[in-house]
């Protein structure tokens, strides 16, 4: 948006608001106040995108292609995420044996790189059975956490592919190995200090155990088994359609064809052993949806107000982003503050707005205002991980894991035992020294 964007009306950022508290709160309501939400969330969802919708059909100049752009944008966004999902879902992992605090470590290594080659979401799905498998014997709440933090969160801050926000600045422009170039050194040591933190605690664990399982376990050969190893190829071919011209959609196309073909060729019993149904991927796509279109109205307003909220230092940017994402979704978070960050590249570039050709914002923030990027797209998934709520796997790993019979901590458990005292000074400290 230009320094020309239609005035907004306060009342059109409601929808937005609304829906947002609305996702955050009502999965801690009283069962009965929670099952009316789980089944009418897609009416409101919808209801609340068609006011915005409406109004910007009748109300704002173009903003029919102001709907119509976005509405490309979420197809986009929700066929990369729907394709992980699907052909993620498609593949089990066997194991057998009990894990030593060394293979937990590498396990959790693994699982972090994993993540950005087929999402936080995919890998959460596919790795938190096998989790809980291999620690059958010791597992305990801050397994569950850490692979949380760590898989779910952390771990996919590097590709477009790893977060959803991250693919959003993708479609926005943010070239697809661009954090994998700037914001390496932050993740190793983000991931390097959760790892040598879990190692401890589990280390901790391990050495509680009677000695007699203490040496079974080292002994023990662990053994693994794939089953559904077609779908990894079928991940190899989403991957590559990110990279496929935006014309025609092509890339949507090969996407969902490699989910369809993942969904009807894998074996029944690979879907059965790991729970698989399209309830997960039915929320997402239903509540963003109005998440997408709701949000047009801040985006605007911010593209017009921004630079008076006075954001100038990247570290700004980092905590205002990533505490905001853990208690709001990280991908809309993440599109705000970048929307900020334009407005303010754009307001110190009063001269070249109005040159011929204007000014790229994105382009000034890709080169000049680069550390504002990245403390934005790490403060977005590094915080999504502070409350259950930050990130869309956290909730699904926590469900998988009290299932199974492992005791998960509440929800101010989690803030209280695990987020604050042991995650939040090591983002701190991220911030201090990176940002």
């Amino acid at each position: 948006m230009s320094a020309t964007s239609p005035e907004i009306p306060l009342w059109l950022l409601g929808p937005f608001g609304l829906l947002l508290l609305l996702i955050a709160t009502m999965p801690l309501t009283p069962p009965r106040v929670k099952q009316m939400w789980e089944h009418y969330y897609p009416h409101l969802s919808l209801g609340l995108a068609g006011i915005v919708g409406i109004y910007y059909l009748t109300q704002i100049p173009n903003g029919g292609s102001t709907l119509a752009h976005t509405l490309h944008e979420y197809f986009s966004f929700i066929a990369l995420i729907g394709a992980l999902f699907v052909v993620a879902g498609g593949i089990h992992i066997k194991v057998k044996g009990e894990a030593t605090p060394a293979v937990n470590l590498g396990f959790l290594l693994i699982g972090a790189i994993l993540a950005n080659f087929i999402g936080t979401t995919g890998a959460s799905m596919v790795l938190i059975r096998p989790w809980i498998r291999m620690n059958k014997i010791r597992i305990s709440a801050f397994h569950v956490v850490f692979f949380i933090f760590i898989i779910s969160n952390v771990g996919g801050a590097l590709t477009p592919i790893g977060d959803p926000p991250l693919f959003i600045g993708y479609l926005r422009g943010v070239p697809f190995f661009w954090l994998l170039e700037h914001a390496i050194p932050a993740w190793i040591f983000t991931l390097g200090t959760l790892l040598a933190v879990f190692y401890v605690l589990d280390r901790r664990s391990f050495q509680k155990m009677p000695r007699r399982l203490q040496h079974e376990a080292a002994r023990e050969a662990e053994t693994w088994r794939i089953d559904g190893l077609a779908n990894v190829l079928l991940l190899g071919i989403i991957i590559g359609g990110v990279f496929l011209p935006e014309t025609y959609f092509s890339r949507e196309i090969v996407m969902l064809a490699a989910a369809t073909t993942s969904y009807f060729l894998t074996p029944k019993i690979a879907h059965l052993e790991n729970a698989f149904t399209f309830a997960p991927i039915r929320e997402v796509a239903f509540l963003f949806v109005g998440i997408f279109i709701t949000m047009m109205p801040a985006l605007g307003y911010l593209a017009t107000h921004g630079a008076e909220l006075g954001f100038t230092r990247p570290i700004q940017y980092y905590f205002a982003t990533g505490l905001l994402s853990a208690v709001l979704d990280n991908a809309p978070t993440y599109v705000n503050f970048l929307q900020l960050a334009q407005a303010s590249v754009l307001s110190e570039n009063t001269a070249l707005v109005t040159a011929p050709g204007g000014v790229d914002s994105m382009k000034i923030l890709l080169t000049e205002k680069s550390l504002h990027l990245v403390a934005i797209s790490l403060g977005a998934v590094f915080f999504g991980a502070l409350t259950y709520i930050g990130n869309g796997p956290n909730f699904m790993v926590k469900s998988i894991a009290h299932d199974a019979g492992v005791h998960c901590p509440s929800f101010f458990g989690y803030i209280f035992r695990y987020s604050l005292p042991i995650l939040l000074p090591i983002l701190a400290l991220v911030g201090w020294l990176f940002m």
